[in-house]
């Protein structure tokens, strides 16, 4: 393993827990505690407010567009500027397509981790919507250039690493797909034997859904699946952690839970989703879906939806599948034969607890650590 200094980036800074739904801060506690990251580059967009809103006038003035700052090379290099690099050659890992920026040293070595290219961010997930045309095609320009430059992609799924083959014409060589892990403490979490539940019957069975995008993320189709199981006889609550009450829809199944700050209040969080029988996640587009490892790391098996990046956060019998085509009727006719069938549901929980190590931090930076040493088990098509 080289020893140069590997430095992890993102439009934002590492060390807060709060940038990009947690995942640079888990990523690189786990990766500094292996000895695979060396450090993260604190970048702080807050000090260039000022420099948007010139930017932004000064774009709309001369092109008539508005949006995307954050693409443009003034804002990449404002933010680089902002950190001092250690001398001689340096390794970054970063989250963001267009960072570092250019120009690139001769003796950087620069590898990329994503959920989802910028095409698919500006296409698939709506982001375009707010960048303006041409500011669009020069970071796709620019993203191009980069993954043809960069050592190693590696995609948190094959969603990802398909638009980088594909769209961008990348070698797949270069292309890993390497799952996130739960943002979650585990110094902090429960341990494997206090996982396992005493077996109850499902009554009523409890769907529970994690999420403040709850309209993509699917809560009205899981509220179409309450209905099925209800007109079937079946006792059902749907448990909703992240949204406010008020914005939530009327319905009898609802049980709005609110916020829970995983960071404060873990011990809460523990406690509501290991009330779930099932984890629910039923997106219309999702670049990955954390939620799910949540979910699985604290022993709760998964109902989802194949789309996006959703696939690789459901390992093999840790939860089900479903097509997009799929309807809420089939996805209540597996509920109901859990329902039907405690003792299976609760011998399919503790299968659950004793994987819980493969979505855990930890495991994804020995994985990378495997890719680094030459490992060719995640490459894409493989």
């Amino acid at each position: 393993m080289t020893t140069l200094p590997r430095l992890l980036t993102v439009v934002g800074d590492p060390h807060d827990i709060n940038t990009w739904s947690n995942i640079p801060y888990f990523f690189l506690q786990a990766g500094q505690q292996a000895g695979f990251l060396t450090d993260g580059l604190p970048l702080d967009c807050d000090r260039l407010k000022q420099q948007r809103l010139l930017w932004n006038a000064g774009h709309w003035l001369t092109t008539g567009e508005y949006g995307g700052f954050q693409y443009s090379p003034t804002a990449l290099r404002s933010l680089f500027s902002q950190v001092t690099l250690p001398p001689g050659p340096v390794e970054f890992i970063s989250h963001f397509p267009l960072l570092p920026p250019r120009p690139w040293a001769a003796d950087w070595r620069v590898s990329y981790y994503l959920d989802a290219t910028l095409r698919q961010n500006f296409e698939d997930y709506g982001i375009g919507q707010q960048v303006s045309q041409r500011m669009q095609q020069q970071a796709l320009q620019q993203e191009t250039e980069n993954y043809r430059q960069a050592q190693s992609i590696i995609c948190m799924g094959r969603s990802g690493a398909r638009s980088v083959v594909e769209d961008y014409g990348i070698d797949p060589a270069k292309v890993h797909v390497i799952p996130g892990g739960a943002n979650l403490h585990e110094a902090h979490l429960p341990s494997a034997t206090e996982l396992v539940d005493q077996p109850t019957a499902l009554s009523p069975v409890r769907l529970g859904f994690i999420g403040k995008d709850w309209q993509r993320k699917g809560l009205p189709f899981l509220l179409a699946v309450a209905d099925d199981l209800q007109a079937r006889g079946i006792a059902v609550e749907v448990r909703v952690i992240g949204p406010r009450s008020a914005d939530l829809p009327d319905h009898p199944c609802l049980r709005p839970l609110g916020f829970i700050n995983k960071a404060t209040q873990l011990p809460l969080f523990v406690d509501q989703v290991r009330s779930f029988h099932f984890g629910c996640l039923f997106s219309s587009a999702e670049a990955f879906g954390i939620s799910n490892l949540e979910c699985i790391r604290l022993g709760v098996p998964v109902l989802a939806r194949r789309i996006g990046g959703i696939p690789e956060t459901v390992p093999a019998g840790l939860g089900h599948l479903f097509d997009p085509s799929d309807s809420a009727a089939a996805v209540a006719d597996v509920v109901e034969r859990y329902v039907d069938q405690p003792q299976t549901y609760h011998a399919w929980r503790s299968k659950v607890v004793a994987r819980v190590a493969e979505v855990t931090w930890a495991t994804t930076v020995q994985r990378f650590m495997q890719v680094w040493d030459g490992s060719r088990e995640f490459q894409y098509g493989s």
